[in-house]
């Protein structure tokens, strides 16, 4: 498995609850949200490496690759 990089985040408490409600609906943890979130973002905007490491089952279906 992949090392994952360790950082604490600084939120606001409004904003992890409704992290913490979609993480529920999605069967998720909310670590596992905070990553999907950054991750769609990133591949949205044409940022994601082409080459993912492993440790990256949380992300449901494929929705295909970026640009």
């Amino acid at each position: 498995m992949a090392k994952r990089k360790q950082y604490p985040l600084r939120i606001d408490p409004a904003v992890w609850e409704a992290i913490e409600r979609w993480a529920a609906d999605d069967m998720r943890s909310a670590n596992g949200q905070v990553e999907w979130i950054l991750r769609e973002a990133l591949r949205k905007a044409g940022r994601l490496p082409s080459q993912q490491s492993g440790g990256l089952s949380q992300d449901g279906p494929s929705q295909g690759r970026g640009q």
